[in-house]
C-alpha cells in the first residue's frame, strides 16, 4: 500500500495490509481486544498524548489497533533518522493529512508524492522565502505586533488576564492574510475568534476524529459532524475565493508581488507552467490554515514556559535590551541576534511541537533498525513529540524545560535528525526560517514591553486538533518600568502589506 491508493491509505486497511511482514514483532498495549483492538482506556480527544503515555511503556517503536486500523509510531531518534533517510524513504500522505485534502487537495502540504503540483507549486513559491524577501516582510509583521500589544496594553491597564492562544491566532492569521495576501481580517477588532478561525478549526478538529471513528459507524456517529465540516470547508473556500477575486480584480497587489501574486502571475521558470486556479485556492488555504495555526502554537508555548520560569524571562529579556537597545522598531538583521529568545522558542518546540507527528513511507523494500522488515510502500508515523524526549538524547531531564539544550555547542554535539518541529527532506515546510523570524520577533517585543504573570493554580493543559496548542492558557500583563525597552513606543504602523508567511509540519 503506498500513498498513491489515496483514501485507501488511511481508511478501510488491515494490519496486513500495512506492509510490514513481521508486525507481530512491534509492541503494542496489552489487553488487544477483538473489534476494538487497543481502543478502550484510549482518549480519542487526545491521541498525541496518548500515545506519548504507550511510547514511554513500549520503547521506540510500537503500534496501536482500533476497530481494524493498525498504526506503527516511530519515537526512537535511531530509527527516526533511518526514516529521515530521503533515498530510503518519503512523506506518506496519511491520518488526519489525508482527511483534509477535501478542502487542501494537492495543496504543499497534503499533495501527494506523485502530484505534479507540488513540485511546481514549490518551485514557483521558493522564491518567496528568499532573504531579500523575508526582509521585506519585517516590517508588516512590526504592525501587526503593534495592534497585539494595544490589545494587551489596554488589558493589563484593567487588570484583565489575556487569552494566550487566542491573541496568538489573531497575531499569527493578520501576519500570514496582510503579508501573503493584502489582506486584513480585522481580528483584533473582534470579541470573538474571526469565523475563518472557527471553520479553521473545525476543519482540523474533523480530520482528527474522523481518524479514530470506525469506517461503518461515521455516517451514524458523525452525521452531525459532517455537516458542520462541509459548512467550514465552503466558508474557508468561498473566503479565499472572494481574496482571490479581489485581487484579480486590481490588477495585482501593487507592492512589488506577494504571494498571491507569485501564485497567479508567475510561470515556472523552467516549464512555463503556472498553478490552476483551484490550486491556487488550495495552496491560499494551505498557506492561512498551517501557518497561523502552528505558529501561534509556538508563541503560546513559549509564553507559557517563559511565565512559569522567570529567571529565564529575565535572561531572555536581558538579551533583548542589549540588542535591540530603545529602538521602537527592531531591524531584521535584529531578530537573528536574539540567540537565547530563538533557543526559548527552539526548547518550546522541542517539548511541544504544534506540528506533533509525520509519516514517513518506504521507497523500496527495506529494514528499518536492522530489525523491521518493510515493503516498498509501507509507512510509519514519526511521533515527534516522542522523538524530542528522547532520553538517549536529550536526558535523563527530556521533560524538563531548559533553552540551554539549544546553545550551539549542545546542538552540535547531538547526532542529526533529532529536533524535527517543521517535518524533513524535501518536504520539510517551505516557509520554516519565516516562522521561526516571525515567532522570535514576537516574543522579544512582548519580553521587552512585559512582565508576564501566570496564574498560579493553571496546570498546563493540551488541547490536540491535528495541531498542538495550550488550552485555557492565560496571563496577566505588567508593563515594565525600567530597562532598555521598557517605555518603548508601540511600532507604528504602515500601510504597505507585502510578503508572505507559512509553517507547519512540512510541505
Amino acid at each position: 500500500m503506498t500513498a498513491t491508493t489515496g483514501a485507501t491509505a488511511v481508511r478501510g486497511f488491515r494490519s496486513a495490509e500495512l506492509g510490514w511482514p513481521e508486525l507481530h514483532r512491534i509492541p503494542h498495549p496489552p489487553y488487544r481486544l477483538p473489534v476494538v483492538g487497543d481502543a478502550l482506556g484510549s482518549n480519542p480527544r487526545a491521541p498525541i498524548q496518548d500515545s506519548l503515555r504507550l511510547g514511554r511503556r513500549l520503547g521506540p517503536i510500537f503500534r496501536r489497533k482500533a476497530f481494524g486500523k493498525e498504526i506503527v509510531f516511530v519515537g526512537g531518534a535511531g530509527l527516526a533518522a533511518e526514516m529521515a533517510d530521503e533515498a530510503r524513504f518519503a512523506k506518506h500522505v496519511g491520518l488526519g493529512v489525508a482527511n483534509l485534502r477535501p478542502v487542501a487537495g494537492d495543496g504543499l502540504f497534503t499533495a501527494y508524492n506523485h502530484e505534479p503540483n507540488w513540485q511546481l507549486a514549490h518551485d514557483v513559491l521558493a522564491p518567496g522565502f528568499s532573504r531579500e524577501a523575508m526582509a521585506g516582510y519585517h516590517p508588516v509583521m512590526l504592525d501587526v505586533a503593534e495592534r497585539l500589544t494595544e490589545h494587551w496594553d489596554a488589558a493589563g491597564a484593567a487588570g484583565r488576564a489575556v487569552d494566550v492562544p487566542g491573541d496568538m491566532t489573531k497575531l499569527t492569521l493578520e501576519t500570514i492574510a496582510r503579508t501573503g495576501f493584502g489582506h486584513d481580517f480585522g481580528s483584533f477588532g473582534r470579541t470573538r475568534p474571526h469565523p475563518f478561525v472557527a471553520a479553521m478549526v473545525g476543519t482540523l478538529t474533523f480530520a482528527q476524529r474522523r481518524n479514530v471513528v470506525p469506517d461503518p459507524l461515521a455516517p451514524l456517529l458523525l452525521r452531525s459532524a459532517t455537516r458542520h465540516n462541509q459548512a467550514d470547508m465552503a466558508y474557508l473556500n468561498d473566503t479565499v475565493d472572494a481574496v482571490v477575486r479581489a485581487r484579480r480584480s486590481s490588477g495585482g497587489s501593487g507592492g512589488g508581488g506577494d504571494l498571491l501574486d507569485r501564485m497567479l502571475e508567475t510561470a515556472h521558470p523552467e516549464t512555463g507552467e503556472r498553478l490552476s486556479a483551484e490550486n491556487v485556492r488550495r495552496q491560499v488555504i494551505t498557506f492561512l490554515v498551517a501557518g497561523h495555526e502552528t505558529t501561534s502554537g509556538a508563541l503560546s508555548f513559549a509564553l507559557h514556559y517563559l511565565a512559569q520560569h522567570p529567571d529565564l524571562a529575565d535572561r531572555a529579556r536581558a538579551e533583548v535590551d542589549q540588542v535591540w537597545g530603545d529602538t521602537s522598531r527592531p531591524g531584521y538583521e535584529q531578530v537573528a541576534r536574539l540567540r537565547y529568545v530563538r533557543r526559548v522558542l527552539d526548547e518550546a518546540l522541542r517539548l511541544w511541537p504544534t506540528a506533533p507527528a509525520f509519516s514517513r513511507e518506504a521507497r523500496e523494500d527495506t529494514v528499518l533498525g536492522g530489525v523491521h522488515p518493510m515493503r516498498r510502500g509501507a509507512w510509519a508515523l514519526v511521533l515527534t513529540a516522542m522523538l524530542h524526549r528522547d532520553p538517549e538524547v536529550w536526558g535523563a531531564d527530556a521533560e524538563r524545560f531548559d533553552p540551554d539544550r539549544f546553545d550551539a555547542a549542545a546542538v552540535r554535539a547531538r547526532p542529526p535528525h533529532t529536533f524535527k518541529p517543521f517535518g524533513t527532506g524535501a518536504r520539510a515546510c517551505i516557509g520554516r526560517q519565516f516562522a521561526l523570524h516571525e515567532a522570535t520577533l514576537v516574543l522579544g517585543l512582548l519580553l521587552r514591553r512585559y512582565e508576564l504573570r501566570p496564574d498560579p493554580a493553571y496546570r498546563l493543559r493540551v488541547a490536540e486538533r491535528l495541531t498542538l496548542m495550550p488550552d485555557g492558557l492565560r496571563l496577566n500583563v505588567d508593563r515594565r518600568v525600567g530597562g532598555a525597552g521598557a517605555d518603548a513606543e508601540a511600532p507604528q504602523v504602515s500601510s504597505s502589506p507585502s510578503g508572505c508567511p507559512v509553517t507547519g509540519a512540512g510541505d
